[in-house]
């Protein structure tokens, strides 16, 4: 049997990561979790409150170990963590939500001193950072994913539209339309309150 020794492991594609994983080995999954870890925390931290990044980014690493094995490559690992972050994140708001009937402003803002909305400390912005935490939570999901895959992942619009199968037009298209929600959302939130 060829064994491949930890420190090679960095150099693997995922792909050989997830293979190695399914076959056991704790140091490739290993290897995943911390390349993942803080892709994951960012997009977690965009969308969730502060004091729960690191409870919600746990539950997605224990879906990873849970669904591994099912992973059957027909998308790219990354794609697939994505789906599985997007889903415990949306868990955490409906457990949350039949704990809370009304959308509590206190479970947006930030710790004081916290990592504020993109990672940054943005304690000098609060009202910016919860007006930008709520729009983003009641817009359409793929208005969503689109900012946060730009602003959050920083990924550029012509890969964007690589892992959305869909042309550069269609992407750039679409990120517009997420904005004009997004800043729409903003606007008539700001009455509120």
């Amino acid at each position: 049997m060829n064994t491949l020794k930890a420190p090679l492991f960095d150099e693997l594609s995922d792909d050989e990561l997830v293979r190695a994983a399914q076959d056991g080995s704790l140091d490739a999954f290993n290897m995943l979790f911390e390349r993942y870890l803080p892709v994951v925390t960012r997009r977690v931290r965009c969308v969730a409150p502060a004091e729960e990044v690191q409870d919600i980014t746990q539950e997605v690493f224990i879906a990873v170990i849970r669904s591994l094995k099912n992973f059957r490559f027909e998308a790219r690992f990354s794609t697939w963590l994505r789906t599985l972050v997007n889903r415990q994140v949306a868990d955490y708001y409906r457990n949350r939500a039949r704990k809370v009937q009304a959308y509590s402003i206190d479970g947006l803002v930030d710790d004081p001193g916290g990592d504020g909305l993109f990672g940054e400390d943005n304690s000098d912005r609060r009202d910016e950072v919860i007006a930008i935490r709520q729009a983003l939570m009641k817009i359409p999901e793929n208005y969503r994913e689109i900012i946060v895959l730009r602003f959050v992942e920083g990924l550029q619009f012509d890969e964007i539209a690589v892992l959305h199968g869909q042309s550069l037009d269609a992407a750039k298209s679409l990120f517009r339309r997420a904005m004009k929600a997004l800043t729409q959302q903003i606007i008539s939130g700001e009455g509120h309150g």
